[in-house]
């Protein structure tokens, strides 16, 4: 979200308040299983709310407004949204460990010693997994 355009309409505390509520009464079996699936919820929120606005986008929901109510935002935050989860849905078919490595640092915004403890790896093995990730997902999205 610290990447997001000031006019974005999902601010922080809706993000985390609608992905606590997502995840509902569960027992977690550590802080990695926590971590995980609170970083999956984000991640699906951002995804329908991109994929919401793009569907508004090309012809869903059209209705007429004052030009002086628009809130300029800038689209392309979406779309980018959009091809990095089709990039890491398959990178997670490759290796999930990669995946979940990109979750927690780009939808959690966890630090690569953060990561280390939530997975019970070593800070070494995250930082070479983010930057495996990191060069595989621009290599797939840059495919586009």
């Amino acid at each position: 979200m610290a990447n997001e355009p000031i006019g974005h309409t999902l601010q922080p505390t809706a993000l985390v308040h609608e992905a606590w509520l997502r995840l509902g009464d569960h027992k977690w079996e550590n802080r990695a299983h926590f971590f995980g699936a609170a970083a999956e919820a984000m991640r699906r929120i951002l995804i329908e709310n991109a994929r919401r606005k793009k569907a508004i986008k090309h012809g869903g929901g059209l209705h007429r407004v004052d030009a002086d109510e628009i809130q300029i935002a800038t689209e392309q935050q979406d779309e980018d949204l959009l091809a990095v989860d089709e990039a890491l849905e398959k990178l997670a078919k490759l290796d999930a460990k990669l995946a979940e490595v990109v979750k927690l640092r780009f939808f959690v915004e966890m630090t690569n010693k953060e990561v280390a403890e939530a997975l019970d790896v070593s800070d070494a093995t995250v930082e070479r997994w983010w930057k495996f990730a990191r060069a595989w997902l621009y290599t797939e999205i840059r495919r586009k």
